[in-house]
């Protein structure tokens, strides 16, 4: 006896296996169209070279300067940069330049010191050189030490770099002279627990020793990014404010700075937590910022200061302007902000708010519109179909459509909570999470680290247009929606790869590196490595079989129905159908004698199948029987329809 089985679409991760007929529990690389599951596009890897760039990239945003120009700002724990026409371009601000500096080489060696009393650098940071003069006794040229560097080795007065070649003089010896530019300091790759002095309190533990537990989370380098017109506005968190302009001329050649003829250092607020544009009456929104300008001590994590109306250098509120500062009082601390149609909601780790222009006198109105929903990351939210959506450090989901609601999610135990097997979120790496939509199939994404993982690792999923959850394994730290450019474009951070771009002499794999992704392109993974498949797969729920009386010659009606998984099952065959298949799929049947049992694949299962496979005969005994679709091989990709089962009741044991 044929019998059809039909799932609901999205994951139901809140119940059992067996409590999940016609439901699907689990699956990978998936999503869901018009009920049905597919296989999620590929992706492939941008950068006409195949490089990549430094550190955890933790901040993304794309623009259109005035001439139609297409960019791409990525903010990572190293540096800033852009991508614009197939390649990246060095953009990080830098630090306060060190002058007075002298070197010296050995002959025969790659080796260069510079020194210089109380430097204040440490191993690992990227520097580059300036104002070089060598002595007649080294062979180098002043233009072959003007690169950038790694700092190999740091003393108190002196530090180690490595030249592009080995010197082919007799050397010289804290002889000539050189200007050192630090990048400026983003932050450390991951988010971690403070240990040490001054982390805990008082009598914690012996006196004069570090502590060994502590409660101090020190947060991971961070970016806010985005535009005003042309100009990109980036912060560093609880930081600077830098501006890059792209109608400068030259511009792709000039770095990010704090002080051009749109911004100016004086005026603007030197610690912010992160700012954001309000997109419809141009202003620059600083949160979390400084109540006196230019003195960090006084930051404030529930201050918010904005500029002037089309003014990025004028804070201070006159009769005359639009300036103005004010203070929310509900959190601990400003979390994150989003550009909604005509506001933009702000929320604190407890709170959400909505700020809206109203002119003059006051500017701006601001009105608390819910609490216990604070967001759980900088970059855990994302506005798309006129709803702001967002991860709560609170636990769970909820958007904001004009009132804060809570978003039913079948998957939030898998998520929130690690019991057993299961490895919930890591909520000592919440600052890392990363959300954003995905319009070109109605998706909201949210990138996190498992428990145990410090870097994301995980996916979960809201499709808002046909109300479903799904989970994968999809590690992204950055996502650009589609709309500046022809795709979505992501970032992927792997913490042993070394980074191929900038040319830094001396680079390492310190910091760990980020790839840089085209996505909804092909079947594929696609980079410099070669050519991946992308594993997907889908798993349902167990299914049982009911034995009707009247088969038997019984009564027929409610009663007419002998149990539910009374009766074992013996499937001769069944019939499989997609509606689209590209190269080959595999189905396999896992059979479970009880709820308890560990699944076993059938023994004749996994079976291959193609577009041409009209049914499949088998062998196959169970009270409980649960699908699985998956595809293992490059250029295969998928669409499930329904499958029909050739099942009879064959005992009760």
């Amino acid at each position: 006896m044929l019998q059809k089985l039909n799932f609901k679409p999205g994951f139901n991760k809140m119940v059992t296996d067996s409590g999940a007929e016609s439901q699907w529990v689990d699956g990978d690389f998936v999503r869901f169209r018009y009920g049905l599951p597919e296989k999620i596009g590929g992706w492939n890897q941008l950068s006409i070279a195949g490089e990549t760039l430094p550190g955890a990239a933790r901040a993304q945003h794309v623009w259109t300067s005035l001439a139609g120009e297409r960019y791409a700002a990525i903010g990572t724990s190293q540096g800033l940069f852009l991508y614009y026409g197939e390649q990246f371009f060095d953009i990080s601000p830098l630090d306060t330049a060190i002058t007075g500096c002298t070197i010296s080489t050995t002959s025969g060696s790659t080796t260069v010191t510079i020194h210089k009393s109380s430097h204040g650098l440490l191993a690992g940071r990227y520097i580059t050189l300036s104002g070089v003069t060598v002595t007649g006794a080294s062979d180098f040229t002043a233009s072959e030490l003007q690169q950038a560097y790694e700092i190999l080795t740091a003393a108190t007065d002196s530090f180690t770099i490595q030249a592009s070649r080995a010197e082919g003089g007799s050397g010289m010896s804290a002889a000539g002279a050189a200007t050192v530019n630090p990048y400026v300091i983003v932050g450390p790759t991951i988010q971690t627990v403070g240990y040490g002095w001054s982390t805990s309190t008082w009598g914690a533990e012996a006196w004069g020793t570090e502590r060994s537990t502590s409660s101090v989370v020190l947060d991971p380098g961070n970016w806010s990014l985005d535009n005003f017109g042309e100009v990109l506005v980036a912060t560093i968190r609880d930081g600077e404010t830098f501006t890059w302009n792209a109608g400068a001329s030259n511009a792709r050649t000039i770095r990010a700075s704090k002080s051009t003829s749109s911004f100016s250092t004086s005026a603007n607020p030197t610690a912010t937590r992160l700012t954001q544009v309000s997109d419809r009456d141009r202003h620059l929104f600083h949160f979390g910022t400084e109540t006196t300008i230019g003195t960090p001590a006084t930051q404030d994590p529930m201050f918010i200061r904005f500029s002037n109306q089309e003014d990025l250098n004028t804070y201070t509120p006159t009769a005359t302007n639009t300036a103005g500062t004010f203070r929310l009082d509900k959190g601990n601390k400003i979390v994150g902000a989003v550009s909604g149609k005509d506001y933009t909601l702000v929320l604190t780790d407890s709170s959400a708010y909505v700020i809206q222009f109203v002119g003059p006198p006051f500017t701006f109105s601001v009105r608390q519109v819910g609490t216990n929903c604070g967001l759980i990351g900088q970059h855990a939210l994302s506005y798309s179909d006129g709803k702001v959506f967002w991860m709560s450090g609170e636990g769970g989901f909820f958007l904001f459509d004009g009132t804060v609601k809570s978003l039913p999610c079948l998957v939030e135990d898998f998520v929130f909570t690690s019991t057993g097997d299961n490895l919930g979120l890591n909520y000592d790496a919440t600052d890392v999470i990363y959300a954003e939509h995905n319009t070109l199939y109605g998706e909201v994404n949210w990138f996190y680290p498992k428990s145990g993982s410090d870097q994301i690792d995980r996916c979960v999923t809201y499709n808002y247009g046909e109300n479903v959850w799904t989970t994968s394994s999809l590690a992204r730290t950055t996502y650009a929606d589609t709309g500046v450019f022809n795709a979505p474009y992501a970032t992927e951070y792997s913490s042993t790869s070394t980074p191929l771009f900038p040319d830094i002499l001396g680079i390492t794999n310190t910091y760990g590196a980020s790839t840089y992704y085209a996505h909804e392109v092909g079947t594929d993974q696609v980079n410099s490595s070669g050519t991946t498949s992308i594993n997907a797969f889908i798993q349902s729920g167990d299914f049982d079989i009911t034995q009707r009386r009247s088969a038997l010659g019984g009564s027929t009606g409610l009663a007419d129905y002998r149990g539910d998984g009374e009766f074992f099952m013996s499937v001769k065959r069944f019939i499989p159908d997609f509606k689209v298949l590209t190269g080959n799929s595999k189905i396999t049947l896992l059979l479970n004698d009880y709820p308890s049992n560990t699944a076993t694949s059938s023994s004749l299962g996994p079976f291959t199948i193609t577009s041409s496979t009209d049914k499949v005969d088998t062998r196959a005994r169970g009270r409980l029987v649960a699908l699985k679709i998956e595809n293992d091989a490059v250029g295969e990709t998928w669409r499930y329809g329904t499958l029909r089962l050739d099942a009879q009741p064959d005992g009760r044991r």
